[in-house]
């Protein structure tokens, strides 16, 4: 009985101890529950940091996977569209990659991978997947120059498919227009109208898709209507183009072109 006397009577003297010390202990401990917090925190912010860096990178990369596929598949839809051009084509054709552009504003010239070696001979049609480019130029054993149909130095003779109305189509140095100078301003032309090759000079086989006419201007008084066409072949887009032979374009051509071939690559050999 006096045991358990002493320890009712020492109950609250306990209990004002602990309810004194508490806050003692809990500022004591303060510090270091913060600190573990705060370590807790920086490792949690640091974890969420590196996932964050990981999965922009991981974004960064599949863009870039998603560009290379369009690109692979705008590519392959070039080529399908090549390959129909190609297939509709009635003559011998071989097929050139563009290699470089001519930098100088006033000449449209661009280079292909072809050249003599290739059987490619000075003069020869070029075409792509919706129209005529140009001509070859100049050759080299490798590769060749091709003289773009909107280059100022280039004509072309063409007729309107809708009536058969022949006229030449000169280039003007601008990339999408084409000039007809010498047709009677009351000459049967509208807007709209499809230029083909004529055939005529024997530099182009016939009916080949040139350009479209966009502008006609028949004023009176004039003698010449000015009429202006746009090219139909992707002119500073294609890189893919197809080299046109026909049947009466036989060796003869391509040694008659050697007066205007290219000095011979670096490791080409003979």
């Amino acid at each position: 009985m006096t045991l358990d006397h002493r320890q009712h009577l020492s109950a609250p003297v306990q209990e004002a101890a602990l309810t004194i010390a508490y806050p003692l202990h809990f500022a004591v401990n303060l510090p270091f529950e913060l600190a573990e917090l705060a370590s807790e925190h920086a490792s949690s912010r640091n974890a969420l940091l590196q996932e964050n860096a990981r999965l922009r990178n991981q974004q960064l990369l599949n863009e870039a996977r998603l560009q290379r596929l369009d690109q692979l598949e705008r590519e392959n839809i070039r080529l399908q569209g090549l390959l129909e051009s190609a297939y509709e084509v009635e003559h011998s054709v071989l097929i050139a990659e563009l290699m470089r552009v001519d930098l100088d504003p006033y000449r449209h010239m661009l280079q292909i991978d072809k050249g003599s070696r290739h059987g490619v001979f000075s003069g020869q049609p070029v075409i792509d997947a919706r129209g005529v480019m140009g001509q070859v130029d100049r050759i080299g054993r490798s590769s060749a120059v091709v003289r773009l149909i909107t280059d100022p130095s280039h004509a072309i003779p063409v007729q309107v498919n809708r009536n058969g109305l022949r006229a030449i189509a000169y280039g003007t140095g601008r990339l999408r227009e084409l000039d007809l100078p010498h047709l009677p301003n009351n000459a049967d032309v509208q807007v709209g109208d499809l230029l083909i090759t004529s055939g005529l000079g024997g530099g182009f086989p016939a009916g080949y898709p040139v350009a479209r006419v966009t502008d006609v201007r028949q004023e009176p008084g004039y003698a010449f209507a000015r009429i202006t066409a746009e090219p139909l072949a992707e002119l500073d887009r294609s890189r893919e183009m197809l080299l046109v032979r026909t049947q009466f374009q036989d060796a003869e051509d391509i040694d008659a072109s050697a007066a205007y071939r290219l000095p011979e690559e670096p490791g080409d050999g003979s």
